[in-house]
């Protein structure tokens, strides 16, 4: 590498980005000391020195529908990263997953003769399987976090790095199975929650109608303002990861979470609804049986998913009084959920997604 302090762009569209991006930027400063960070993400990645343009709230949008309202922002976004890109002396750009915004950014980093190692490839297994043939064209290398990507994404001649999930490189909280506490998790998104909660907290509200005994506690995200959760009492609001340390059993959104709760050996139940229309539309497009994270990894149906009209406060709170009460029940997902956490690889995601930058950072250095 050349004398010259580098300069890389990362970009993070939501929450769990934000977290990811966070780990990296520390990384790459303990190898680089002096590099430069810019891009856009959250208060995690803010706090470790990157230099945002925009924060996530502009670009945490649910559903086609929303996206579709909020069009015009997106782009006023993506010109202004654009026109970064032109003006700034960037050396590596680092889109994080979210690739409705970061495809596009690979594209255009690519014309510019921008290097780009794309973090968390495009769930293209599931969907818009072109953006795999796309993604070989646009990222000099592509680090994926889950193990059947690579297979995938290597017919279609990407350069490709398995680096494990993120999620392992966070501490596994100490979760006492003898806790009285059903945590709800209702997203990170503002659509997602304000669509989310309310069934939730109805579901919660039967569950311990059953159990009086029991606690409810709702994960708060901190990248939301804290009327989201004006229905819910300050006692039950904390931050993901006591939820996570304090629940006997959840009830979730899909995603990322299902994750952290497999990996803490926390059963659930997922819920998950969007707007119809994205629903009708979806429902033709996607190509895979699961939506929740955790099936996906293991490859059938883990923990229930009650999806759109089946998401029901009713049906939300059998399935978790289930969790509860059935301890065969619940030990045989719990041992399910451990089979999970061994196929996501090993820690140091962060570590060797930075090294990978520092390599490409090296190559662009050799050749300028």
């Amino acid at each position: 590498m050349s004398a010259k302090t580098p300069t890389v762009f990362l970009s993070a569209g939501e929450a769990s980005g934000d977290q990811h991006g966070a780990e990296l930027a520390r990384e790459l400063r303990l190898r680089v000391p002096g590099i430069r960070l810019v891009g856009l993400g959250g208060s995690r990645m803010a706090a470790q020195g990157v230099e945002l343009l925009a924060d996530l709230d502009r670009l945490a949008v649910l559903g086609l529908a929303e996206v579709v309202r909020r069009l015009p922002d997106l782009w006023s976004l993506r010109r202004q990263v654009f026109k970064t890109l032109d003006r700034l002396p960037v050396d590596l750009v680092v889109p994080i997953d979210y690739p409705g915004f970061n495809m596009p950014l690979s594209r255009h980093a690519r014309r510019r003769g921008i290097p780009v190692l794309y973090y968390i490839a495009p769930q293209v297994w599931a969907w818009k399987m072109w953006r795999a043939r796309r993604l070989a064209e646009w990222a000099d290398e592509v680090c994926v976090v889950f193990p059947f990507e690579r297979e995938l994404l290597e017919r279609y001649g990407a350069t490709v790095r398995s680096v494990g999930h993120p999620i392992l490189d966070q501490p596994v909280p100490d979760v006492r199975s003898e806790n009285c506490v059903l945590g709800l998790f209702p997203g990170s998104r503002r659509q997602e929650v304000e669509r989310m909660l309310p069934v939730f907290l109805d579901a919660a509200t039967l569950v311990v109608a059953q159990r009086p005994d029991l606690h409810v506690l709702v994960a708060q995200s901190a990248d939301l303002p804290d009327h989201i959760y004006s229905d819910c009492p300050p006692h039950m609001l904390a931050e993901p990861e006591a939820v996570v340390r304090s629940s006997r059993a959840a009830i979730t959104k899909s995603g990322t979470i299902t994750l952290q709760l497999a990996i803490s050996g926390v059963p659930m139940v997922v819920g998950y609804r969007v707007n119809p229309l994205t629903y009708t539309i979806l429902r033709r497009l996607v190509r895979v049986d699961h939506i929740a994270l955790v099936n996906l990894v293991a490859g059938r149906e883990v923990v229930e998913e009650l999806i759109q009209a089946a998401m029901t406060p009713e049906a939300l709170a059998n399935e978790a009084l289930r969790l509860l009460d059935n301890t065969e029940y619940r030990d045989r997902m719990v041992e399910q959920l451990m089979v999970v956490r061994n196929r996501l690889g090993q820690p140091g995601a962060a570590s060797r997604v930075a090294d990978a930058c520092v390599a490409l950072l090296g190559q662009r250095a050799g050749t300028t």
